[in-house]
């Protein structure tokens, strides 16, 4: 197999362990706490989880544990996107049921959950897992989005455990992801199985997140390539002194990336897209802050610039939101009919009716570009393809357009030119950074002692990430603390909470101090590659937000 020389070095990276997991195993014990509580509608979810609700957060600890070295055989499921870190994470799992006992056995289920339901699996060896440790991407079992959620979608998970003979079960994915392997374990207790289910976290979105487990592994290596990126346009921005980059970051329901990436480059401007709902702007009141850097800085001379924008800007923003929501409502019932119709004003025409008047106004003062990406294909559950509208063009029009106005008023004497970008793949399977390949490895090792432990219905836990990796605390987080019950279509289910940006918290408020400044003044920081090789400082540091959320003490 040919491979570069990156990769090839990378094969060869040993992940650093917490000290409580790199004794002898047979040493590691487990130290429960007290029970716990849902996050919300405790009473619904201890009605919906009778077996695994209210568990207590566990912690390794210096003891005995005589069951550790049994074999086992585990299957793993990678669920959802890709993010950098997750071949590392099967790579602890295998590395942690081979040092337990050389007989054990690992099944990778192939093409996510669907390959539980359907038995599709490959039997993972050490040649295979040499050929990804510290890689990026999910290419060595592949993944996929299918939900166990059916009965018979359970009942097919049932009869390939019990045919593989499992033991356990380990799902590495998001919120959605683990709350749907909570469902799974409660289901597999509920027959009166001993198949155990552990879940990992994972998500460059970085909505993953709360007490216990504070941060996802693929964020660190997300953010900091597309700062790179970031910084590699600012530079040019700054050589060039011609473009306004607007720039969309991966980040359906949370800003955490695009706040993180304005931490570590110091843009012009930063939308957040929590912030923006909080003060219920409209997109024309977005519009004119742009503006407003903009003819500031050009007063200066300065007719460039960098924006940052979370991609789900538009569904945060009220009158959008509601457009948004009144367009799955009417395309729920008449999509057929409007894609019959030629022409799109006619297509305006037909829906103005069936449009509150604030929506039918707004849609009609959209561009025509972006407003007939809201009218396209919606996505399996009914909604909006938010990642497909291109919210950078959206606000380059409008902001074209105002400064056209300012111009004509005498406000605005600059020159705008403007150019859109979107990352999003750039960062989901990049080559992991060190601390993404150790804070991975660490998760996977982590569930094979809880696996070996007896345990079920706990995600893998990770802690004091700000500290140098042997000072980690490794554990278990019951996956029903972190629930609550939300309405997804139609009904309520149980959820794990996602995290949004927290305006009160030490990130943005970091952000906002300097922020005003950034808009005009030109303060760029050009972060560079992510850098495997040399002092810890410069290549082992966390995120910037993990820094600001836990300070060394």
């Amino acid at each position: 197999m040919n491979v570069s020389a990156l990769q090839k070095a990378r094969y060869g990276y040993t992940p650093k362990l917490p000290a409580s997991l790199s004794r002898d195993l047979a040493n590691i014990a487990l130290k429960p706490g007290a029970p716990t509580e849902a996050v919300g509608d405790q009473e619904e979810l201890k009605r919906i989880f009778k077996h695994i609700y209210g568990k207590p957060v566990i912690t390794f600890e210096a003891g005995s544990n005589e069951t550790i070295g049994r074999p086992l055989t585990v299957g793993v499921i990678l669920s959802g996107g890709q993010a950098p870190g997750g071949h590392n994470v099967i790579a602890g799992l295998y590395d942690g049921l081979k040092k337990g006992n050389p007989g054990s056995k690992l099944y990778g289920l192939l093409g996510g959950p669907s390959g539980l339901i359907e038995n599709k699996t490959l039997v993972l060896t050490d040649s295979i897992i040499d050929q990804y440790r510290n890689t990026g991407g999910f290419d060595i079992i592949g993944s996929g989005r299918t939900k166990i959620e059916t009965p018979e979608q359970f009942a097919g998970a049932w009869e390939t455990a019990k045919k593989l003979g499992l033991n356990a079960v380990v799902v590495i994915g998001g919120d959605d992801s683990n709350t749907n392997a909570a469902l799974l374990a409660e289901y597999f207790l509920d027959k009166g199985s001993d198949i155990h289910v552990i879940g990992c976290p994972k998500t460059i979105d970085g909505d993953l997140k709360n007490q216990h487990i504070e941060a996802s592994f693929g964020f660190d290596t997300a953010v900091k390539t597309y700062s790179e990126l970031i910084g590699n346009i600012q530079r040019d921005a700054n050589s060039a002194k011609k473009y306004w980059h607007f720039i969309k970051l991966m980040g359906r329901a949370a800003s955490h990336i695009t706040l993180e990436c304005a931490l570590q480059t110091q843009p012009n401007i930063c939308l957040v897209s929590e912030e923006l709902e909080a003060k219920k702007w409209s997109l024309q009141q977005v519009v004119d802050y742009i503006c407003d850097s903009i003819v500031k800085r050009a007063e200066n001379k300065e007719n460039f610039g960098v924006v940052l924008i979370p991609e789900g800007l538009v569904e945060f923003i009220p009158e959008m939101k509601q457009l948004i929501t009144e367009l799955n409502d009417i395309l729920a019932v008449h999509e057929k009919t409007l894609l019959s119709i030629e022409g799109f004003k006619e297509q305006i025409d037909f829906l103005g009716p069936k449009l509150s008047p604030a929506s039918h106004e707004v849609l009609r003062r959209l561009p025509q570009s972006i407003a007939k990406e809201l009218l396209m294909d919606r996505d399996p559950h009914g909604n909006v393809q938010v990642s497909l509208i291109e919210t950078e063009k959206l606000l380059i029009t409008m902001t074209q357009k105002r400064l056209e106005e300012l111009k004509e008023q005498g406000v605005y004497k600059g020159k705008f030119s403007a150019l859109g970008h979107f990352f999003g793949y750039e960062g989901r399977c990049a080559f992991p950074s060190n601390f993404d390949a150790d804070y991975g490895y660490a998760l996977g090792f982590s569930a094979f002692v809880l696996i070996a432990s007896g345990q079920t219905g706990y995600i893998s836990s990770v802690k004091n990430l700000v500290a140098p990796a042997d000072q980690w605390i490794a554990g278990g987080v019951p996956f029903t603390m972190m629930m609550n019950m939300e309405q997804r279509h139609g009904s309520k289910k149980p959820v794990i909470k996602k995290a949004l940006v927290e305006l009160e918290g030490a990130p943005f408020k970091a952000f906002g101090a300097d922020r005003d400044v950034w808009a005009v003044k030109t303060s760029f920081l050009y972060p560079g590659a992510i850098q495997y090789y040399g002092p810890p400082e410069v290549c082992d540091q966390p995120t910037k937000t993990l820094q600001l959320e836990h300070p060394k003490k």
